[in-house]
């Protein structure tokens, strides 16, 4: 999903995490994933969980959302609001995909952990997340 609106809001990120998380392929785990990533153009893309019998061929939402971003162009995610059933936070490998397109300007990356309800558990930022994140440029 993409939307070009700019003054997309934190609820409206929340919600969308919320809404997407329903299409999640999570046949083994059962745990369901949902998220939205804000870029700096203000447009707005989602993705889910897919998980395969292989399981080292599983996407987790964060990466299939800031994947979809960059297939547009998109290289600078602003925030992404993660739903699950309790507010779990990003793996490790989507921290390190969303350190790849955080600002570079010293703006931090708004992280928002939404329950099933939508309900914010947590808003954090990457690099509380991810402290000396490995970087190349």
């Amino acid at each position: 999903m993409s939307d070009s609106a700019p003054d997309v809001t934190v609820p409206e990120l929340a919600r969308a995490a919320v809404a997407v998380r329903a299409n999640a392929y999570a046949p083994y785990s059962k745990y369901q994933v949902g998220a939205a990533v804000r870029t700096a153009s203000g447009a707005t893309f989602t993705g889910v969980n897919v998980e395969n019998a292989s399981y080292g061929l599983c996407n987790c939402a964060e990466r299939t959302a800031v994947f979809t971003a960059a297939a547009t162009g998109e290289r600078v995610v602003t925030h992404v609001a993660v739903a699950t059933e309790d507010g779990g936070t990003p793996c490790g490998a989507c921290r390190q995909v969303l350190a790849e397109f955080s600002p570079r300007d010293g703006t931090p990356l708004v992280v928002l952990l939404v329950d099933k309800g939508g309900a914010i558990v947590r808003e954090t930022t990457l690099a509380q997340l991810l402290p000396d994140a490995f970087l190349l440029r």
